[in-house]
């Protein structure tokens, strides 16, 4: 997705350790139009798949996930991180280890807005170790509902998180995958 490609070169920053920062649009402040081009295309790449729920991680992963479903018109799940007083009972949870806050992160779903009878497509960020994204996996596989596909906005292939999901019976789609940091120089695939 050439748009996404152009502003993470012009406003990506390579943190050192793999951390790519896109929180001028992405992560911490929203460009609106590009998060609908972005849901846009994640709805084109999944057309066939018939998902009737996307499920994201709180809270990066809600902007281009809603997007998505926006296009889509189904709804979207997102994993809390903190379980409220409001939610349901015996709730389906995973942890997972975040890079970028330190320590594992628990993530909640629901057991009311997961369905054995749904189809799922997971949307996320990035895809990069896939420790956010197995746990994820692991939540709609729990609820016995059929995960269909896979995606994220930002791959980082170096990491290796594709080979770490092992699906080859779902598609997996990046709009962006990043080949490799040279110094500050941002490589696409």
């Amino acid at each position: 997705m050439k748009i996404l490609k152009d502003r993470i070169q012009q406003e990506g920053k390579h943190l050192g350790k793999g951390i790519l920062k896109v929180d001028g649009f992405m992560n911490h402040q929203i460009d609106p139009v590009l998060m609908k081009q972005v849901g846009e295309e994640f709805a084109r790449r999944f057309a066939g798949v018939n998902a009737t729920r996307i499920l994201t991680a709180e809270t990066s992963g809600i902007a281009p996930a809603l997007s998505a479903a926006v296009v889509m018109q189904i709804p979207l799940v997102f994993a809390r991180k903190h379980k409220p007083v409001t939610m349901a009972a015996e709730p389906h949870r995973q942890s997972a280890p975040s890079p970028t806050k330190g320590g594992d992160v628990e993530l909640i779903v629901s057991s009311e807005y997961l369905h054995a009878t749904d189809r799922v497509l997971i949307i996320d960020d990035f895809l990069s170790s896939a420790r956010t994204i197995n746990a994820l996996v692991k939540i709609v596989e729990g609820s016995g509902a059929t995960l269909v596909g896979i995606g994220a906005v930002i791959e980082k292939e170096f990491a290796g998180g594709r080979n770490a999901i092992g699906r080859n019976d779902i598609p997996i789609e990046s709009l962006a995958v990043i080949e490799k940091f040279e110094d500050e120089k941002i490589v696409f695939k």
